[in-house]
């Protein structure tokens, strides 16, 4: 049938019928909320690119993550954390005493019911920023993979929930698969950054975390934004070494590749909505060039459109608030 006897206007003609035929919602269960967490008490040092963000000590995070959790009913967060000092090649987050293990501990007392996901990564720890051990001025790959394992024992033990390799290192997720089972954790699951690009995306993060490298870049082991083909290699790699959900980082510059992702694999996929996604809104929302609640509705669900069944996001809180009493 064509016009007039069909009229696909008929179908957006009341907020109730375009509710009713929605093919794509985002709802609480997508999200998950990242959080920085520092050293000290009683701190909540504001992060100048991330408007509405915060280094946050134990103790406040811990009122923070309560306060999503009761407002929100955001169940889901990732955490970062920025340590008191940085060593070589990492090790410092193998410790049961890291900041973020604590941080962790913390939360599960408080807040059993919220899930933890732990980051996996070196850069917030290394003095020179790098995501691994540095030899002859750049990455070694198998170096690395020992403070991987280590430091995902040490989480999985303070009673992360998930575990995420965010390193880019070739074979992480196989070793730190071993690890985890040879250490009773066979049942903590593993969500890989498989997908992560060598993005100009990150630069607010890296102000938040202090990770950013002190010399060179991460093209030799972050992903060349120009392909898309190697990020099926790169999935199925992950998927092969035990990967439980894959993820695609950044979201908005690579909607192609999370569609690719989700119709050539059957299994959870997860977008980071990273932090200069998040930042370019915030400034253009500041001056008033754009509808920001609209907006992140938008960029939400097209992420989720596009195939993703996990959204991190800095947005989570504000959308969720944003949206309630919406059908």
């Amino acid at each position: 049938m064509s016009f007039p006897i069909t009229r696909l206007r008929r179908l957006r003609k009341t907020p109730v019928i375009r509710n009713m035929v929605r093919e794509t919602i985002v709802n609480r269960d997508d999200l998950i909320m990242p959080y920085f967490v520092c050293p000290g008490e009683g701190v909540k040092n504001p992060i100048d690119s991330m408007p509405g963000n915060y280094q946050w000590s134990i103790d406040l995070l811990v009122k923070e993550v309560k306060d999503l959790y009761t407002t929100t009913g955001i169940d889901k967060i990732l955490l970062f954390g920025i340590p008191e000092e940085k060593d070589e090649d990492g090790s410092v987050a193998c410790s049961h005493d890291a900041i973020v293990p604590r941080a962790i501990r913390a939360l599960k007392k408080e807040l059993p019911e919220v899930m933890i996901v732990a980051d996996v990564c070196n850069c917030e720890y290394t003095v020179h920023g790098h995501c691994g051990t540095v030899v002859d001025g750049d990455v070694n790959n198998d170096l690395t993979l020992k403070t991987l394992a280590a430091q995902s024992v040490t989480l999985a033990e303070a009673g992360a929930d998930i575990v995420a390799p965010s390193d880019m290192m070739d074979g992480r997720v196989g070793v730190i698969r071993k690890a985890l089972d040879e250490n009773g954790f066979e049942n903590t699951p593993i969500m890989a950054y498989s997908a992560k690009y060598a993005s100009a995306f990150y630069g607010p993060f890296r102000d938040a975390a202090e990770s950013a490298p002190k010399f060179g870049d991460r093209s030799t082991y972050q992903m060349d934004p120009a392909n898309s083909d190697e990020a099926l290699r790169e999935v199925e790699q992950d998927i092969i070494e035990g990967a439980d959900m894959v993820m695609v980082k950044p979201a908005l510059s690579y909607m192609d590749v999370i569609q690719r992702v989700k119709s050539t694999f059957n299994m959870p996929l997860v977008a980071y909505n990273v932090s200069g996604e998040f930042s370019m809104v915030k400034a253009a929302a500041q001056q008033g060039w754009i509808d920001e609640k609209r907006i992140i509705k938008e960029i939400l669900t097209s992420i989720k459109r596009a195939g993703a069944d996990v959204i991190i996001t800095y947005h989570a809180k504000e959308f969720i608030l944003n949206s309630k009493g919406e059908n």
